[in-house]
């Protein structure tokens, strides 16, 4: 007697599952086409139950070298699944919002070291300088280029100094601060770029340009601070100044990590560890960029039209709040505690537990 043929496993493996199959195509072409509101809360409690059961069909699928186009139908229908139980859930916006709200400000903690010494870096030149031109003020040339300074070095009067600070005399002098201001925020921007560009390289070119980059700071300050203008300039510089050179101090930072990720790789290779710092660091540049934007709208409008000093550092102070709030508070998680569930709740919840042991 001849033995029954037997049914190709692809075939039985299609005849068992297939209704799951045919049920979440449904579901994902409702979903897709109208949104998950569209779904009943009984098609909504499936749709990610069936997804996950076309998930294990498919592994199966491949695992055991199955029929080709078999494989290709639940390929496609487990990435169409996949865009009706995620993406239908976040939008563009809300993907900006995570983007800029969670995801930047918990990178910028995570260079928490990185950060100190980009900050130190940028003092120390700052510190360096004000001592330096303290003891003999022609070092302001070594660390301002003449061309740049506009007249605004050592030599220059006080009042002319002054009368930059609030566009006085500008018939004479012309917008010259205004100039200088322009070219902070392009070297700063420049500066803030290479920072992070050249990082790769033990972090060195990094630490100088922040260290240089605080030298021409310190020595501008100390500058005004000769001629009794310090506090005027420090009004006409922080409002633009705090994103302006909190972006450089980010991108030193991105570019420190880079340095650090090469100079101890841990367990991975160089390339490795480079790759993902990078990864990790250009979210924190691309935040920098966006900060050098806003420095240059403060910089181009506010600057223009307000002269008052209180003023300016209300501006300033406001620009502080936004700023550190955005690094070091914004995406933070919320610690709930669980409530407790109420006596009533606490018994109906046993009586259900002991009617399901009673009919086991």
């Amino acid at each position: 007697m001849k033995a029954p043929a037997q049914t190709p496993r692809s075939v039985a493996f299609r005849k068992e599952r297939e209704g799951q199959w045919y049920e979440l195509d449904r579901l994902v072409e409702k979903a897709l086409k109208s949104g998950l509101k569209a779904l009943d809360a009984s098609e909504l409690h499936r749709l990610p139950v069936l997804y996950r059961a076309t998930l294990s069909s498919l592994s199966v699928a491949r695992r055991t070298a199955m029929d080709r186009a078999l494989v290709e139908y639940l390929e496609a229908l487990a990435s169409r699944a996949y865009l009706a139980v995620y993406g239908s859930r976040r939008s563009t916006r809300g993907a900006l919002r995570r983007a800029l709200f969670e995801t930047f400000p918990r990178r910028v903690r995570a260079l928490g070291l990185e950060l100190a010494l980009s900050t130190g870096f940028l003092t120390l030149g700052a510190v360096v300088a004000w001592a330096l031109m303290s003891i003999e003020p022609g070092w302001y040339d070594a660390f301002v280029d003449p061309a740049l300074a506009g007249g605004r070095d050592p030599y220059a009067s006080t009042e002319m100094l002054r009368g930059a600070l609030y566009g006085e005399g500008q018939d004479v002098h012309g917008d010259e601060l205004g100039f200088f201001a322009q070219f902070l925020f392009v070297h700063n921007a420049r500066i803030g770029l290479m920072c992070f560009a050249l990082g790769f390289a033990a972090g060195i070119p990094s630490a100088l340009l922040l260290f240089s980059n605080g030298l021409m700071l310190g020595a501008f300050l100390h500058l005004y601070h000769s001629r009794g203008l310090l506090f005027e300039l420090v009004g006409w510089l922080l409002p633009h100044g705090i994103p302006e050179i909190g972006a450089v101090i980010l991108c030193g930072a991105a570019g420190l990590h880079l340095g650090r990720a090469m100079l101890t790789p841990g367990r991975r290779t160089i390339r490795d560890a480079l790759a993902d710092a990078g990864r990790r660091s250009a979210m924190v540049v691309a935040g920098a960029v966006l900060l050098f934007g806003i420095a240059g709208l403060v910089e181009g409008i506010f600057r223009q039209a307000v002269t008052d000093d209180g003023t300016r550092y209300l501006m300033a102070a406001f620009n502080g709040l936004w700023f550190f709030g955005w690094l070091f508070v914004a995406g933070r998680s919320r610690v709930t505690r669980p409530k407790r569930p109420r006596p009533a709740a606490t018994a109906a919840t046993a009586a259900t537990s002991s009617s399901s042991e009673e009919a086991a």
